[in-house]
């Protein structure tokens, strides 16, 4: 008997689009407001209809015209996404190692060692980030680029999410690559990596994320404003005085686009990824 549920997924679809429009509605009045003139005052409240001036202000920021930020801002996107790259791709890199490690090789305390990284995650943000920076200020770091992304590419949890999907993998699979005679890298190579692609590429998406995102890093390690992230620019721009909105929220539009290209560009192989890892 099948029952009758069309009621439920009436309410179950308005329960989804409220929370659709709860969610978007804050990005849609940073839209509105950055279509209003910059040198005017903003009108209270924000109305919910858009002005004329969006792309102006979008090209303001962009160029930093006008003193809008301290460096035009196609810069300070430029360097967040080599950030936001270099911090994904290290992470990946880094974690692949490790899991590999723990699954294929048989050594001591290999077990002890994975506890380890996992209890990391125990650890909240507060509690090491000082001692990093202390570590960074002494290798000479401070203020570059090394030091910017180096300390953020350690990743318990992708460390976790690999080693889980390697240890779905049959066994045969090294044993077949060890009688051909592949060693451990070309194992990897050619056969691990071709079948755990949707897993990285769900690490990706969500490492890119993470280092977009970073705020407190940067503004502890970065004093030359030529090396700002995008963060940091709006911050900057929400300075003492008058603070001019529009430009505020048209940099917060720039800001809001690399991660969401990044995220529908990649959904299908982001969905599939994470679909693949709980196999």
């Amino acid at each position: 008997m099948i029952e009758n549920r069309k009621g439920l997924d009436g309410l179950s679809h308005l329960v989804l689009i409220a929370g659709m429009v709860l969610v978007a509605f804050p990005l849609y009045l940073m839209l509105i407001t950055a279509s209003y003139d910059a040198n005017s005052a903003l009108p209270t409240p924000v109305p919910l209809l858009p002005g004329g001036h969006f792309f102006a202000n979008l090209g303001q920021v962009l160029t930093g015209e006008g003193g809008a930020v301290s460096w035009p801002f196609w810069k300070i996107l430029g360097n967040s996404l080599a950030m936001a790259v270099s911090i994904a791709l290290g992470k990946m890199l880094i974690s692949l190692l490790s899991a590999f490690a723990i699954v294929y090789f048989r050594f001591p305390l290999r077990n002890a060692g994975f506890v380890l990284i996992f209890a990391t995650l125990m650890l909240p943000v507060e509690v090491r980030i000082f001692p990093t920076v202390a570590v960074i200020t002494d290798l000479g770091m401070i203020n570059s680029f090394a030091g910017l992304t180096l300390p953020l590419i350690a990743s318990a949890t992708s460390t976790f999410l690999l080693r889980q999907s390697l240890l779905s993998l049959p066994r045969e699979l090294a044993e077949a690559a060890r009688v051909d005679g592949a060693g451990p890298l070309r194992f990897l190579w050619d056969i691990v990596l071709p079948v755990i692609r949707t897993t990285l590429a769900a690490l990706f998406v969500i490492n890119f994320v993470y280092g977009w995102n970073q705020y407190l890093w940067p503004l502890l390690v970065l004093r030359d404003a030529s090396l700002s992230t995008t963060l940091m620019a709006i911050k900057s721009m929400m300075g003492e005085g008058a603070v001019k909105w529009p430009l505020v929220m048209a940099g917060a539009t720039l800001t809001l686009l690399p991660p969401l290209l990044v995220v529908l560009g990649m959904q299908r192989w982001f969905v599939k990824g994470l679909v693949d890892s709980e196999k």
